[in-house]
């Protein structure tokens, strides 16, 4: 019995983790298509650096008068997103579109389950 739930543990934790990556992947491709710059940690210090950062959050900084956003991914590609507000704003809107996509099509979905069995268990009669 332990054995099954060892193993139920395991593929849980699994898809769980893969749920995780690819939402973090999707958020760096929106990164990049809104103009944000790579830099990846490819040597010691930037690393340390990097680690310094909080993990997949955005701060900001200001460097040279002007806001520069940055994103650490230190687990998946191990490298620095930093942008501007042009930039920032346009993964915010990106954001936003993606999440009223996923809405809308949660709604879709609730309503044509809703069209198919209108009336539930109980029928159209009283």
């Amino acid at each position: 019995m332990s054995k099954y739930l060892a193993s139920a543990a395991l593929v849980a934790t699994a898809l769980l983790t893969s749920a995780c990556v690819s939402t973090i992947e999707e958020k760096e491709n929106m990164l990049t298509a809104a103009g944000f710059q790579v830099k990846v940690a490819d040597t010691q210090d930037k690393i340390t650096a990097l680690t310094a950062l909080p993990p997949h959050k955005f701060q900001m900084k200001n460097q040279g008068g002007q806001v520069v956003y940055l994103y650490a991914d230190p687990t998946i590609c191990k490298c620095l997103y930093y942008g501007d507000q042009a930039a920032y704003q346009s993964y915010q809107q990106m954001a936003f579109q993606q999440r009223l996509a996923d809405q809308k099509l949660m709604t879709a979905t609730m309503m044509q389950d809703t069209q198919w069995n209108y009336w539930g268990a109980w029928g159209p009669w009283y």
